[in-house]
Protein backbone atom coordinates (compact mmCIF):
# COMPACT_ATOMS: atom_id res chain seq x y z
CA UNK A 1 0.00 0.00 0.00
CA UNK A 2 0.95 3.18 -0.86
CA UNK A 3 2.08 6.07 1.77
CA UNK A 4 -0.48 8.59 0.36
CA UNK A 5 -3.02 5.51 0.45
CA UNK A 6 -2.69 4.87 3.73
CA UNK A 7 -2.51 8.35 4.94
CA UNK A 8 -6.07 9.20 3.31
CA UNK A 9 -7.04 5.97 5.30
CA UNK A 10 -5.99 7.30 8.51
CA UNK A 11 -7.70 10.16 7.92
CA UNK A 12 -11.31 8.93 6.96
CA UNK A 13 -10.94 7.10 10.23
CA UNK A 14 -9.76 9.62 12.04
CA UNK A 15 -12.70 11.61 10.43
CA UNK A 16 -15.10 8.69 11.69
CA UNK A 17 -13.89 9.38 15.31
CA UNK A 18 -15.84 12.56 15.06
CA UNK A 19 -18.15 12.29 12.98
CA UNK A 20 -20.17 9.69 15.37
CA UNK A 21 -19.42 10.88 18.66
CA UNK A 22 -21.41 9.58 21.36
CA UNK A 23 -20.63 5.59 20.17
CA UNK A 24 -16.74 6.79 19.75
CA UNK A 25 -17.71 8.16 23.41
CA UNK A 26 -19.13 5.28 24.48
CA UNK A 27 -16.68 3.11 23.24
CA UNK A 28 -13.57 4.84 24.47
CA UNK A 29 -15.53 5.23 28.14
CA UNK A 30 -15.73 1.40 27.94
CA UNK A 31 -12.35 0.50 27.13
CA UNK A 32 -11.02 2.79 29.82
CA UNK A 33 -13.19 1.88 32.44
CA UNK A 34 -12.20 -1.70 31.87
CA UNK A 35 -8.13 -1.32 31.08
CA UNK A 36 -8.37 0.86 34.27
CA UNK A 37 -9.93 -1.94 36.25
CA UNK A 38 -7.57 -4.84 34.89
CA UNK A 39 -4.69 -1.99 35.41
CA UNK A 40 -5.38 -1.61 39.08
CA UNK A 41 -5.83 -5.28 39.48
CA UNK A 42 -1.90 -6.03 37.96
CA UNK A 43 -0.88 -3.15 40.34
CA UNK A 44 -2.45 -5.06 43.38
CA UNK A 45 -1.13 -8.83 42.55
CA UNK A 46 2.08 -7.65 41.71
CA UNK A 47 2.56 -6.12 44.81
CA UNK A 48 0.89 -8.57 46.78
CA UNK A 49 3.85 -10.73 45.12
CA UNK A 50 6.15 -8.48 46.36
CA UNK A 51 5.38 -8.42 49.73
CA UNK A 52 5.40 -12.46 50.16
CA UNK A 53 8.42 -12.47 48.34
CA UNK A 54 9.98 -10.01 50.83
CA UNK A 55 8.52 -12.57 53.77
CA UNK A 56 10.56 -15.51 52.14
CA UNK A 57 13.19 -13.66 51.78
CA UNK A 58 13.55 -12.95 55.44
CA UNK A 59 13.49 -16.57 56.07
CA UNK A 60 17.03 -17.67 57.41
CA UNK A 61 18.88 -20.28 59.28
CA UNK A 62 20.70 -19.32 63.13
CA UNK A 63 23.62 -21.80 63.92
CA UNK A 64 23.94 -21.51 67.69
CA UNK A 65 27.64 -21.60 68.36
CA UNK A 66 28.48 -23.77 71.35
CA UNK A 67 30.04 -21.40 74.00
CA UNK A 68 33.28 -23.74 74.11
CA UNK A 69 33.92 -22.86 71.14
CA UNK A 70 37.37 -20.88 70.79
CA UNK A 71 37.58 -18.13 68.10
CA UNK A 72 39.42 -20.31 65.97
CA UNK A 73 37.00 -23.25 66.17
CA UNK A 74 34.55 -20.37 64.94
CA UNK A 75 36.62 -19.20 61.97
CA UNK A 76 36.63 -23.14 60.62
CA UNK A 77 33.15 -23.52 61.36
CA UNK A 78 32.58 -20.77 58.78
CA UNK A 79 34.39 -22.01 56.59
CA UNK A 80 32.94 -25.65 56.64
CA UNK A 81 29.20 -23.59 56.75
CA UNK A 82 30.60 -21.83 53.39
CA UNK A 83 31.42 -24.87 52.00
CA UNK A 84 27.99 -26.31 52.04
CA UNK A 85 26.18 -26.83 48.85
CA UNK A 86 23.41 -23.52 47.92
CA UNK A 87 25.05 -21.67 50.96
CA UNK A 88 24.40 -17.97 50.03
CA UNK A 89 26.16 -15.73 52.41
CA UNK A 90 27.21 -16.32 56.37
CA UNK A 91 27.09 -13.49 59.27
CA UNK A 92 28.70 -13.78 62.38
CA UNK A 93 26.81 -11.72 64.98
CA UNK A 94 28.81 -12.54 68.77
CA UNK A 95 26.37 -12.67 71.99
CA UNK A 96 26.66 -8.97 72.89
CA UNK A 97 25.27 -7.97 69.53
CA UNK A 98 22.70 -10.58 69.71
CA UNK A 99 21.54 -9.28 73.17
CA UNK A 100 21.42 -5.60 72.07
CA UNK A 101 19.35 -6.87 68.76
CA UNK A 102 16.86 -8.50 71.23
CA UNK A 103 16.13 -5.47 73.56
CA UNK A 104 15.88 -3.06 70.06
CA UNK A 105 13.32 -5.56 69.09
CA UNK A 106 11.23 -6.01 72.14
CA UNK A 107 8.73 -3.08 73.62
CA UNK A 108 9.83 -3.76 77.05
CA UNK A 109 13.47 -4.22 75.93
CA UNK A 110 14.86 -2.62 79.81
CA UNK A 111 13.79 -6.01 81.07
CA UNK A 112 16.69 -7.39 79.36
CA UNK A 113 19.43 -5.04 80.59
CA UNK A 114 19.78 -6.83 83.53
CA UNK A 115 21.35 -9.26 81.29
CA UNK A 116 24.26 -7.78 79.73
CA UNK A 117 26.62 -8.35 83.12
CA UNK A 118 26.31 -12.39 82.53
CA UNK A 119 24.60 -12.74 78.85
CA UNK A 120 23.14 -15.77 78.36
CA UNK A 121 23.26 -15.75 74.19
CA UNK A 122 25.37 -17.75 72.32
CA UNK A 123 27.19 -16.48 69.07
CA UNK A 124 25.19 -17.11 66.07
CA UNK A 125 26.02 -17.61 62.06
CA UNK A 126 23.17 -15.82 60.57
CA UNK A 127 23.02 -18.08 57.29
CA UNK A 128 21.00 -17.59 54.03
CA UNK A 129 19.98 -19.95 51.37
CA UNK A 130 20.83 -18.97 48.09
CA UNK A 131 16.21 -19.42 47.33
CA UNK A 132 14.42 -19.44 50.38
CA UNK A 133 12.99 -22.89 49.60
CA UNK A 134 16.73 -24.64 50.16
CA UNK A 135 16.89 -23.29 53.94
CA UNK A 136 15.77 -26.71 55.27
CA UNK A 137 18.02 -28.62 52.90
CA UNK A 138 20.85 -26.19 54.24
CA UNK A 139 20.14 -26.18 57.94
CA UNK A 140 19.75 -29.87 58.03
CA UNK A 141 23.07 -29.93 56.77
CA UNK A 142 24.41 -27.34 59.35
CA UNK A 143 23.15 -29.22 61.99
CA UNK A 144 25.71 -32.17 61.97
CA UNK A 145 28.72 -30.38 61.82
CA UNK A 146 30.99 -29.75 64.82
CA UNK A 147 30.92 -27.13 67.75
CA UNK A 148 26.99 -26.44 66.11
CA UNK A 149 24.82 -26.07 69.82
CA UNK A 150 21.50 -26.29 68.05
CA UNK A 151 19.94 -24.53 64.21
CA UNK A 152 17.03 -22.83 64.22
CA UNK A 153 14.81 -21.77 60.86
CA UNK A 154 11.41 -21.92 62.17
CA UNK A 155 11.11 -25.38 60.76
CA UNK A 156 7.75 -25.37 62.46
CA UNK A 157 5.97 -22.67 60.37
CA UNK A 158 8.74 -22.96 57.29
CA UNK A 159 6.44 -24.97 55.33
CA UNK A 160 3.43 -23.85 55.88
CA UNK A 161 4.91 -20.29 54.51
CA UNK A 162 5.55 -22.00 51.56
CA UNK A 163 2.44 -23.61 50.78
CA UNK A 164 0.35 -20.23 51.37
CA UNK A 165 2.92 -18.15 49.16
CA UNK A 166 2.63 -19.97 46.14
CA UNK A 167 -1.24 -20.02 47.10
CA UNK A 168 -1.12 -16.82 46.40
CA UNK A 169 0.99 -16.46 43.90
CA UNK A 170 -1.22 -18.97 41.89
CA UNK A 171 -4.62 -17.10 42.49
CA UNK A 172 -2.81 -14.30 41.30
CA UNK A 173 -2.15 -15.40 38.25
CA UNK A 174 -5.16 -17.12 37.65
CA UNK A 175 -7.11 -13.67 38.52
CA UNK A 176 -4.82 -11.64 36.13
CA UNK A 177 -5.64 -13.88 33.19
CA UNK A 178 -9.51 -14.29 34.01
CA UNK A 179 -9.52 -10.75 34.22
CA UNK A 180 -7.57 -9.54 31.48
CA UNK A 181 -9.85 -12.12 29.05
CA UNK A 182 -13.12 -10.62 30.80
CA UNK A 183 -11.82 -7.31 29.17
CA UNK A 184 -10.59 -8.11 26.09
CA UNK A 185 -14.39 -9.79 25.42
CA UNK A 186 -15.92 -6.84 26.57
CA UNK A 187 -13.84 -4.71 25.00
CA UNK A 188 -14.43 -6.23 21.88
CA UNK A 189 -17.60 -6.62 22.02
CA UNK A 190 -17.67 -2.81 22.29
CA UNK A 191 -16.07 -1.74 19.73
CA UNK A 192 -18.35 -4.05 17.74
CA UNK A 193 -21.37 -2.33 18.60
CA UNK A 194 -20.01 0.32 17.57
CA UNK A 195 -19.37 -0.76 14.08
CA UNK A 196 -22.59 -2.61 13.75
CA UNK A 197 -24.79 0.68 14.48
CA UNK A 198 -22.74 1.81 10.97
CA UNK A 199 -23.72 -1.51 9.26
CA UNK A 200 -25.89 0.50 6.88
CA UNK A 201 -23.16 2.65 5.89
CA UNK A 202 -20.70 -0.26 5.13
CA UNK A 203 -23.24 -1.72 2.98
CA UNK A 204 -23.62 1.11 0.93
CA UNK A 205 -19.83 1.27 -0.05
CA UNK A 206 -20.30 -2.23 -1.30
CA UNK A 207 -23.09 -1.75 -3.45
CA UNK A 208 -21.42 1.46 -4.74
CA UNK A 209 -18.08 -0.75 -5.70
CA UNK A 210 -15.64 0.18 -2.82
CA UNK A 211 -13.17 -2.54 -2.47
CA UNK A 212 -13.15 -4.56 0.76
CA UNK A 213 -10.12 -3.20 1.48
CA UNK A 214 -10.96 0.63 0.86
CA UNK A 215 -13.61 0.06 3.22
CA UNK A 216 -11.80 -2.07 5.74
CA UNK A 217 -8.39 0.61 6.51
CA UNK A 218 -10.53 3.12 7.85
CA UNK A 219 -12.13 0.86 10.69
CA UNK A 220 -8.87 -0.46 11.24
CA UNK A 221 -7.43 2.90 12.12
CA UNK A 222 -10.75 3.64 13.89
CA UNK A 223 -10.89 0.62 15.98
CA UNK A 224 -6.37 1.57 16.22
CA UNK A 225 -7.07 4.60 17.87
CA UNK A 226 -9.90 3.88 19.60
CA UNK A 227 -8.24 1.52 21.82
CA UNK A 228 -4.69 3.47 22.14
CA UNK A 229 -7.31 6.56 23.27
CA UNK A 230 -9.33 4.21 25.68
CA UNK A 231 -5.77 2.54 27.00
CA UNK A 232 -4.74 6.36 27.39
CA UNK A 233 -6.15 7.76 30.06
CA UNK A 234 -5.90 4.13 32.78
CA UNK A 235 -1.92 3.96 31.94
CA UNK A 236 -1.79 8.04 33.13
CA UNK A 237 -4.43 8.00 35.73
CA UNK A 238 -2.94 4.20 37.33
CA UNK A 239 0.71 5.99 36.78
CA UNK A 240 0.23 9.34 38.67
CA UNK A 241 -1.74 7.46 41.16
CA UNK A 242 0.61 5.04 41.86
CA UNK A 243 3.27 7.52 41.81
CA UNK A 244 1.32 9.70 44.28
CA UNK A 245 1.01 6.67 46.59
CA UNK A 246 4.39 5.09 46.70
CA UNK A 247 5.88 8.77 47.18
CA UNK A 248 3.51 9.26 50.28
CA UNK A 249 2.56 5.96 52.06
CA UNK A 250 5.07 3.48 51.58
CA UNK A 251 6.86 4.60 54.52
CA UNK A 252 3.66 3.59 56.42
CA UNK A 253 4.20 0.34 54.98
CA UNK A 254 7.52 0.08 55.88
CA UNK A 255 6.76 0.47 59.52
CA UNK A 256 4.83 -3.18 59.00
CA UNK A 257 8.24 -4.50 57.61
CA UNK A 258 7.45 -4.27 54.01
CA UNK A 259 7.27 -1.84 51.15
CA UNK A 260 5.44 -1.30 47.43
CA UNK A 261 7.45 -1.63 44.56
CA UNK A 262 9.39 1.27 43.03
CA UNK A 263 6.85 2.25 40.49
CA UNK A 264 10.27 2.96 38.02
CA UNK A 265 10.66 -0.46 38.42
CA UNK A 266 7.16 -1.81 36.39
CA UNK A 267 4.95 1.08 35.35
CA UNK A 268 6.51 0.84 31.80
CA UNK A 269 5.29 -2.53 31.39
CA UNK A 270 2.11 -2.01 32.57
CA UNK A 271 2.14 0.77 30.08
CA UNK A 272 2.94 -1.58 27.51
CA UNK A 273 0.57 -4.19 28.45
CA UNK A 274 -2.54 -1.60 28.64
CA UNK A 275 -1.47 0.19 25.15
CA UNK A 276 -0.45 -3.11 23.20
CA UNK A 277 -4.16 -4.76 24.69
CA UNK A 278 -6.26 -1.75 23.94
CA UNK A 279 -4.52 -1.32 20.40
CA UNK A 280 -4.99 -5.09 19.65
CA UNK A 281 -8.39 -5.82 20.49
CA UNK A 282 -9.64 -2.18 19.42
CA UNK A 283 -8.30 -3.39 15.93
CA UNK A 284 -9.28 -7.02 16.18
CA UNK A 285 -13.15 -5.76 17.40
CA UNK A 286 -13.32 -3.46 14.70
CA UNK A 287 -11.86 -5.80 11.61
CA UNK A 288 -14.07 -8.79 12.65
CA UNK A 289 -17.55 -6.42 12.63
CA UNK A 290 -16.53 -5.28 9.23
CA UNK A 291 -15.58 -8.31 8.27
CA UNK A 292 -19.50 -9.49 8.50
CA UNK A 293 -20.79 -6.79 6.61
CA UNK A 294 -18.12 -7.05 3.76
CA UNK A 295 -19.76 -10.51 2.52
CA UNK A 296 -22.50 -8.56 1.11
Amino acid sequence: MKLRTLGRHAKEGTKNLARNGWMTFASISAVTIMLFVVGVFFLLILNINHITSSVEDNVEVRVHIELTATEENQDELKEEIEALNHVESVTFVDREEGLNQLIDSMDSGAVFESLREENPLNDVFVVRAETPQLTEPVALQIQGLTHVESVNYGEDIIENLFTVTNFIRVIGAVLVVGMLFTAIFLIANTIKLTIVARKREIRIMKLVGATNGFIRWPFFVEGLLLGIIGALIPVLVIGFGYNYIFQNYDTNFQVMNFSLLEPSAFLWQIAVIIIGVGAVVGVWGSLMSVRKFLKV
